[in-house]
C-alpha cells in the first residue's frame, strides 16, 4: 500500500487548519437531550471524512442493526458505557474502546445504561451525515415511501 496521489501542489504549505474549542456548543440537540457536535464535516474536510461527538443521555437507545454501502463507520468511546453490535455480538464498550465497521459491515449502537455516555463517530469517506442526524427524528411522521427514500439517500440499510 502506498500514499495516495498528492492533492496539494503548493510549495510552502498554507494556513488552513480549523480549531474547535472543547466548550463549543453542540450543533444539534434532539428531543431526548442527546447532543451531536459537528467536529469535522464532509464540507470542512473536502469529503475525506466526517467526525462527530455524540453525547448520549441515559437510556438514549440508538439505531438498530444496519449497514452502509458507501462509508465505513468507527466508534471511539469517550465516557460511559455504549452497547456496540459488531454484526456477531453485542459488547459493553467503555472509555477507550474502539470499533471499526468497514463498508457493508453490520452494526448498531445504543446507550441502555442509567448514565450518560459520549463517543466519537468517524465516517470515511465523508458523507453529508448532518442532514441525516437532523432529520432522522422525523421518520415516524414520514410516509413509507418518504422513509425508504430518506434512508436510501443517506446510505442506511436496515436489517430485520
Amino acid at each position: 500500500m502506498s500514499y495516495p496521489p498528492p492533492r496539494y501542489h503548493g510549495d510552502d504549505g498554507e494556513i488552513s487548519a480549523a480549531f474547535r474549542p472543547a466548550g463549543a456548543p453542540a450543533e444539534l440537540t434532539v428531543s431526548n437531550g442527546t447532543r451531536t457536535h459537528y467536529l469535522a464535516t464532509t464540507a470542512s474536510t473536502g469529503g475525506e471524512f466526517g467526525l462527530y461527538r455524540v453525547d448520549m443521555t441515559p437510556k438514549a437507545g440508538g439505531p438498530s442493526t444496519h449497514f452502509h454501502r458507501t462509508i465505513s463507520e468507527s466508534f471511539f468511546i469517550l465516557d460511559g458505557t455504549v452497547r456496540l453490535y459488531d454484526g456477531a455480538q453485542w459488547v459493553d464498550a467503555t472509555k477507550g474502546d474502539f470499533l471499526y465497521v468497514p463498508t457493508g459491515g453490520l452494526h448498531a449502537f445504543r446507550n441502555e445504561s442509567d448514565e450518560p455516555a459520549s463517543l466519537l463517530l468517524l465516517f470515511a469517506p465523508g458523507a453529508p451525515r448532518e442532514e441525516y442526524f437532523e432529520k432522522v427524528g422525523t421518520v415516524a411522521r414520514m410516509t413509507d415511501e418518504e422513509r425508504a427514500e430518506f434512508f436510501l439517500e443517506h446510505d442506511t440499510y436496515w436489517v430485520d
